[in-house]
Protein backbone atom coordinates (compact mmCIF):
# COMPACT_ATOMS: atom_id res chain seq x y z
CA UNK A 1 0.00 0.00 0.00
CA UNK A 2 2.85 2.37 -0.87
CA UNK A 3 0.43 4.86 -2.43
CA UNK A 4 -1.09 5.46 1.02
CA UNK A 5 2.25 5.43 2.84
CA UNK A 6 3.70 7.98 0.41
CA UNK A 7 0.97 10.55 1.11
CA UNK A 8 0.02 10.14 4.78
CA UNK A 9 -1.16 13.75 5.14
CA UNK A 10 -3.48 13.48 2.15
CA UNK A 11 -4.94 10.13 3.13
CA UNK A 12 -5.10 11.22 6.74
CA UNK A 13 -7.85 13.67 5.75
CA UNK A 14 -9.71 11.20 3.52
CA UNK A 15 -13.38 10.70 4.44
CA UNK A 16 -14.39 8.22 1.71
CA UNK A 17 -12.38 5.35 0.25
CA UNK A 18 -13.28 2.77 -2.42
CA UNK A 19 -10.97 -0.17 -3.14
CA UNK A 20 -11.65 -2.73 -5.86
CA UNK A 21 -9.99 -5.94 -7.05
CA UNK A 22 -7.10 -5.90 -4.58
CA UNK A 23 -5.39 -8.70 -2.67
CA UNK A 24 -3.60 -7.03 0.21
CA UNK A 25 -1.05 -8.13 2.76
CA UNK A 26 -2.00 -8.88 6.35
CA UNK A 27 -0.65 -5.55 7.59
CA UNK A 28 -2.25 -3.40 4.89
CA UNK A 29 -5.73 -2.99 6.33
CA UNK A 30 -4.44 -2.03 9.80
CA UNK A 31 -2.25 0.59 8.08
CA UNK A 32 -5.22 1.93 6.14
CA UNK A 33 -7.26 2.26 9.31
CA UNK A 34 -4.30 3.85 11.11
CA UNK A 35 -3.41 6.41 8.42
CA UNK A 36 -6.95 7.28 7.26
CA UNK A 37 -7.96 8.66 10.62
CA UNK A 38 -10.96 10.64 9.27
CA UNK A 39 -12.38 7.77 7.22
CA UNK A 40 -16.19 7.65 7.40
CA UNK A 41 -17.12 5.54 4.37
CA UNK A 42 -15.27 2.41 3.18
CA UNK A 43 -16.31 0.35 0.14
CA UNK A 44 -14.45 -2.90 -0.60
CA UNK A 45 -15.22 -4.78 -3.81
CA UNK A 46 -13.37 -8.05 -4.41
CA UNK A 47 -10.73 -7.18 -1.83
CA UNK A 48 -9.17 -9.54 0.70
CA UNK A 49 -5.87 -10.77 2.13
CA UNK A 50 -6.05 -14.20 0.58
CA UNK A 51 -8.53 -17.07 0.58
CA UNK A 52 -10.18 -17.60 3.98
CA UNK A 53 -8.49 -14.51 5.43
CA UNK A 54 -9.73 -12.59 8.47
CA UNK A 55 -10.37 -8.86 8.51
CA UNK A 56 -10.46 -7.01 11.81
CA UNK A 57 -11.93 -3.53 11.79
CA UNK A 58 -11.05 -0.94 14.41
CA UNK A 59 -11.74 2.68 13.55
CA UNK A 60 -13.06 5.62 15.58
CA UNK A 61 -14.81 7.51 12.74
CA UNK A 62 -16.05 4.84 10.31
CA UNK A 63 -19.83 5.20 9.89
CA UNK A 64 -20.56 3.06 6.81
CA UNK A 65 -18.88 -0.15 5.64
CA UNK A 66 -19.75 -2.01 2.45
CA UNK A 67 -18.08 -5.30 1.53
CA UNK A 68 -18.85 -6.95 -1.80
CA UNK A 69 -17.53 -10.42 -2.55
CA UNK A 70 -13.91 -11.16 -1.70
CA UNK A 71 -12.61 -14.28 0.03
CA UNK A 72 -12.80 -13.30 3.67
CA UNK A 73 -13.56 -16.12 6.06
CA UNK A 74 -14.90 -13.59 8.52
CA UNK A 75 -14.96 -9.85 9.10
CA UNK A 76 -14.75 -8.84 12.74
CA UNK A 77 -16.17 -5.41 13.51
CA UNK A 78 -14.15 -5.28 16.71
CA UNK A 79 -14.41 -1.59 17.53
CA UNK A 80 -16.34 0.89 15.38
CA UNK A 81 -18.15 3.23 17.78
CA UNK A 82 -19.66 5.41 15.02
CA UNK A 83 -20.67 2.67 12.57
CA UNK A 84 -24.34 3.07 11.60
CA UNK A 85 -24.58 1.15 8.29
CA UNK A 86 -23.17 -2.28 7.41
CA UNK A 87 -23.68 -3.81 3.96
CA UNK A 88 -22.41 -7.30 3.20
CA UNK A 89 -22.88 -8.75 -0.27
CA UNK A 90 -21.94 -12.12 -1.77
CA UNK A 91 -19.82 -13.97 0.75
CA UNK A 92 -18.03 -17.29 0.29
CA UNK A 93 -17.48 -18.24 3.91
CA UNK A 94 -18.90 -21.49 5.25
CA UNK A 95 -19.40 -19.80 8.60
CA UNK A 96 -20.98 -16.54 9.72
CA UNK A 97 -19.55 -13.91 7.34
CA UNK A 98 -19.10 -11.29 10.04
CA UNK A 99 -19.22 -10.84 13.78
CA UNK A 100 -20.05 -7.68 15.67
CA UNK A 101 -18.07 -6.31 18.56
CA UNK A 102 -18.46 -2.76 19.84
CA UNK A 103 -20.84 -1.10 17.35
CA UNK A 104 -23.28 0.77 19.63
CA UNK A 105 -24.71 3.03 16.90
CA UNK A 106 -25.36 0.35 14.27
CA UNK A 107 -28.81 0.96 12.78
CA UNK A 108 -28.93 -0.59 9.31
CA UNK A 109 -27.72 -4.03 8.19
CA UNK A 110 -27.99 -5.26 4.61
CA UNK A 111 -27.06 -8.83 3.63
CA UNK A 112 -27.15 -10.06 0.03
CA UNK A 113 -26.16 -13.58 -0.87
CA UNK A 114 -26.72 -16.47 -3.25
CA UNK A 115 -26.93 -19.64 -1.18
CA UNK A 116 -24.54 -22.33 -2.39
CA UNK A 117 -24.42 -25.92 -1.18
CA UNK A 118 -21.74 -25.23 1.44
CA UNK A 119 -23.34 -22.16 3.01
CA UNK A 120 -24.69 -22.58 6.53
CA UNK A 121 -28.09 -21.31 7.60
CA UNK A 122 -27.58 -18.03 9.41
CA UNK A 123 -29.14 -17.45 12.82
CA UNK A 124 -29.84 -13.75 12.94
CA UNK A 125 -29.87 -13.68 16.73
CA UNK A 126 -26.25 -14.88 16.76
CA UNK A 127 -25.07 -12.94 13.71
CA UNK A 128 -26.35 -9.59 14.99
CA UNK A 129 -25.14 -10.24 18.51
CA UNK A 130 -25.87 -7.54 21.06
CA UNK A 131 -26.95 -4.90 18.55
CA UNK A 132 -30.47 -3.47 18.30
CA UNK A 133 -30.86 -2.39 14.67
CA UNK A 134 -33.79 -0.43 13.25
CA UNK A 135 -33.55 -1.48 9.58
CA UNK A 136 -32.76 -4.88 8.04
CA UNK A 137 -32.44 -5.80 4.35
CA UNK A 138 -32.12 -9.45 3.30
CA UNK A 139 -31.71 -10.25 -0.41
CA UNK A 140 -31.84 -13.93 -1.45
CA UNK A 141 -31.17 -13.36 -5.18
CA UNK A 142 -33.96 -15.80 -6.18
CA UNK A 143 -32.13 -18.74 -4.60
CA UNK A 144 -32.47 -20.79 -1.42
CA UNK A 145 -33.49 -19.00 1.77
CA UNK A 146 -30.41 -18.85 4.01
CA UNK A 147 -31.81 -17.64 7.33
CA UNK A 148 -32.75 -20.12 10.03
CA UNK A 149 -36.14 -19.71 11.75
CA UNK A 150 -35.87 -18.78 15.41
CA UNK A 151 -38.24 -18.21 18.27
CA UNK A 152 -39.41 -14.87 19.59
CA UNK A 153 -37.26 -15.23 22.70
CA UNK A 154 -34.08 -15.54 20.63
CA UNK A 155 -34.88 -12.68 18.24
CA UNK A 156 -36.38 -10.10 20.59
CA UNK A 157 -33.02 -8.84 21.97
CA UNK A 158 -31.79 -7.89 18.47
CA UNK A 159 -35.16 -7.04 16.87
CA UNK A 160 -36.93 -5.07 19.60
CA UNK A 161 -36.06 -1.77 17.87
CA UNK A 162 -36.53 -3.02 14.30
CA UNK A 163 -38.82 -0.68 12.35
CA UNK A 164 -38.22 -1.55 8.69
CA UNK A 165 -37.75 -5.04 7.23
CA UNK A 166 -37.08 -5.66 3.52
CA UNK A 167 -37.05 -9.24 2.20
CA UNK A 168 -35.91 -9.12 -1.42
CA UNK A 169 -35.88 -11.63 -4.27
CA UNK A 170 -37.55 -14.53 -2.49
CA UNK A 171 -37.92 -17.42 -4.99
CA UNK A 172 -41.42 -17.85 -6.40
CA UNK A 173 -41.57 -21.50 -5.33
CA UNK A 174 -41.28 -20.56 -1.64
CA UNK A 175 -44.18 -20.64 0.74
CA UNK A 176 -44.09 -17.31 2.56
CA UNK A 177 -45.14 -18.71 5.92
CA UNK A 178 -41.51 -18.72 7.05
CA UNK A 179 -41.44 -14.92 7.19
CA UNK A 180 -43.86 -14.89 10.13
CA UNK A 181 -41.09 -15.77 12.59
CA UNK A 182 -39.49 -12.42 11.78
CA UNK A 183 -42.69 -10.55 12.59
CA UNK A 184 -43.07 -12.43 15.85
CA UNK A 185 -39.54 -11.44 16.85
CA UNK A 186 -39.99 -7.76 15.89
CA UNK A 187 -42.95 -6.40 17.87
CA UNK A 188 -42.22 -2.76 16.95
CA UNK A 189 -41.93 -3.32 13.20
CA UNK A 190 -43.63 -0.53 11.21
CA UNK A 191 -42.99 -1.40 7.56
CA UNK A 192 -42.57 -4.75 5.80
CA UNK A 193 -41.52 -5.03 2.16
CA UNK A 194 -41.55 -8.36 0.29
CA UNK A 195 -40.24 -9.01 -3.23
CA UNK A 196 -41.12 -12.43 -4.67
CA UNK A 197 -39.66 -13.30 -8.05
CA UNK A 198 -37.46 -15.62 -10.06
CA UNK A 199 -35.11 -13.06 -11.52
CA UNK A 200 -33.79 -14.78 -14.62
CA UNK A 201 -31.18 -12.09 -15.19
CA UNK A 202 -29.41 -13.32 -12.05
CA UNK A 203 -30.34 -16.99 -11.84
CA UNK A 204 -28.06 -19.79 -12.99
CA UNK A 205 -29.77 -22.73 -14.70
CA UNK A 206 -29.00 -26.18 -16.10
CA UNK A 207 -25.55 -27.75 -15.82
CA UNK A 208 -24.04 -24.47 -14.71
CA UNK A 209 -25.80 -24.89 -11.37
CA UNK A 210 -23.83 -28.06 -10.60
CA UNK A 211 -20.57 -26.48 -11.68
CA UNK A 212 -21.25 -23.51 -9.44
CA UNK A 213 -22.21 -25.64 -6.40
CA UNK A 214 -25.71 -24.19 -6.27
CA UNK A 215 -28.02 -25.80 -3.77
CA UNK A 216 -30.37 -28.32 -5.37
CA UNK A 217 -32.60 -28.56 -2.32
CA UNK A 218 -36.01 -26.97 -1.99
CA UNK A 219 -35.41 -23.23 -1.89
CA UNK A 220 -38.01 -22.64 0.80
CA UNK A 221 -38.08 -23.28 4.52
CA UNK A 222 -40.09 -25.77 6.49
CA UNK A 223 -41.67 -23.97 9.40
CA UNK A 224 -44.25 -25.10 11.87
CA UNK A 225 -47.41 -22.99 11.54
CA UNK A 226 -47.41 -20.05 13.91
CA UNK A 227 -50.19 -19.70 16.42
CA UNK A 228 -53.38 -18.61 14.68
CA UNK A 229 -54.00 -16.07 17.42
CA UNK A 230 -50.68 -14.26 16.86
CA UNK A 231 -51.25 -10.51 16.68
CA UNK A 232 -48.86 -7.73 15.71
CA UNK A 233 -49.85 -4.31 17.02
CA UNK A 234 -47.41 -1.92 15.31
CA UNK A 235 -47.12 -2.95 11.66
CA UNK A 236 -48.68 -0.13 9.63
CA UNK A 237 -47.47 -0.71 6.07
CA UNK A 238 -47.05 -3.79 3.86
CA UNK A 239 -45.56 -3.64 0.35
CA UNK A 240 -45.53 -6.69 -1.93
CA UNK A 241 -43.84 -7.00 -5.32
CA UNK A 242 -44.65 -10.09 -7.39
CA UNK A 243 -46.58 -11.87 -10.13
CA UNK A 244 -50.04 -11.70 -8.57
CA UNK A 245 -51.81 -12.99 -11.65
CA UNK A 246 -50.02 -16.33 -11.30
CA UNK A 247 -49.48 -16.61 -7.56
CA UNK A 248 -52.49 -16.93 -5.27
CA UNK A 249 -49.97 -17.40 -2.45
CA UNK A 250 -49.31 -13.65 -2.53
CA UNK A 251 -53.00 -12.94 -1.99
CA UNK A 252 -53.10 -15.49 0.83
CA UNK A 253 -50.02 -13.91 2.37
CA UNK A 254 -51.54 -10.43 2.26
CA UNK A 255 -54.65 -11.77 3.99
CA UNK A 256 -52.56 -13.52 6.61
CA UNK A 257 -50.70 -10.32 7.40
CA UNK A 258 -54.03 -8.46 7.62
CA UNK A 259 -55.28 -10.98 10.16
CA UNK A 260 -52.15 -10.72 12.30
CA UNK A 261 -51.43 -6.98 11.99
CA UNK A 262 -54.43 -5.52 13.77
CA UNK A 263 -53.38 -1.90 13.13
CA UNK A 264 -52.32 -2.29 9.51
CA UNK A 265 -53.17 0.84 7.53
CA UNK A 266 -51.91 0.38 3.98
CA UNK A 267 -51.05 -2.43 1.57
CA UNK A 268 -49.13 -1.50 -1.57
CA UNK A 269 -49.14 -4.06 -4.37
CA UNK A 270 -46.61 -3.80 -7.18
CA UNK A 271 -46.03 -5.76 -10.33
CA UNK A 272 -42.86 -7.86 -10.43
CA UNK A 273 -39.86 -5.49 -10.44
CA UNK A 274 -37.27 -5.30 -13.18
CA UNK A 275 -33.59 -4.48 -13.53
CA UNK A 276 -31.81 -2.52 -16.25
CA UNK A 277 -31.52 -5.66 -18.39
CA UNK A 278 -35.19 -6.68 -18.22
CA UNK A 279 -36.86 -3.29 -17.87
CA UNK A 280 -38.55 -3.80 -21.26
CA UNK A 281 -40.71 -6.43 -19.51
CA UNK A 282 -42.09 -3.96 -16.98
CA UNK A 283 -45.88 -4.10 -16.65
CA UNK A 284 -48.48 -1.87 -15.03
CA UNK A 285 -51.81 -2.65 -13.41
CA UNK A 286 -55.06 -2.78 -15.37
CA UNK A 287 -58.37 -1.67 -13.83
CA UNK A 288 -59.61 -5.26 -13.99
CA UNK A 289 -56.59 -6.54 -12.07
CA UNK A 290 -56.95 -3.88 -9.40
CA UNK A 291 -60.62 -4.66 -8.87
CA UNK A 292 -60.07 -8.43 -8.76
CA UNK A 293 -57.17 -8.30 -6.33
CA UNK A 294 -58.88 -5.84 -4.01
CA UNK A 295 -61.87 -8.16 -3.81
CA UNK A 296 -59.80 -11.31 -3.21
CA UNK A 297 -57.76 -9.71 -0.45
CA UNK A 298 -60.62 -7.97 1.37
CA UNK A 299 -63.29 -10.66 0.99
CA UNK A 300 -64.65 -11.56 4.43
CA UNK A 301 -62.08 -9.41 6.22
CA UNK A 302 -63.22 -6.83 8.78
CA UNK A 303 -60.10 -4.74 8.27
CA UNK A 304 -60.31 -1.18 6.89
CA UNK A 305 -56.89 -1.44 5.28
CA UNK A 306 -56.35 0.72 2.20
CA UNK A 307 -55.01 -1.15 -0.83
CA UNK A 308 -52.86 0.78 -3.31
CA UNK A 309 -51.54 -0.20 -6.75
CA UNK A 310 -48.55 2.10 -7.38
CA UNK A 311 -46.71 2.20 -10.67
CA UNK A 312 -43.29 0.57 -10.72
CA UNK A 313 -41.84 3.74 -12.20
CA UNK A 314 -38.06 3.52 -12.13
CA UNK A 315 -37.87 1.06 -9.25
CA UNK A 316 -35.11 -1.51 -9.83
CA UNK A 317 -33.98 -4.40 -7.61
Amino acid sequence: MSFIDSCPNTFGCLARLTLENLRLGESDFPRIFSICKQLEFLFLNECDMGIQSFLEVEHPQLSELTIVSGCFKRVHLKWAPKLTILKFSIFRSKDDPFCLGYVPLLQTVSIINTALSWHKMLKLSELLGKTAISMLHLNFRSEKIWVKPEGRRQLLPVFHKLRILNLLNIPEECDLTWTMFLLQGAPNLKKLLIVVRDHLCLMVTGEQRKKGAFSEKDKGLELEPSASDFKHHNLAGLSIYGRFQAEDKLVSYARRIMQAAVNLEDIKLYKSPVCQRCKHMRQEWTLKEKSSLSYKIKEGMPSLVRIHFPSLGEVFF
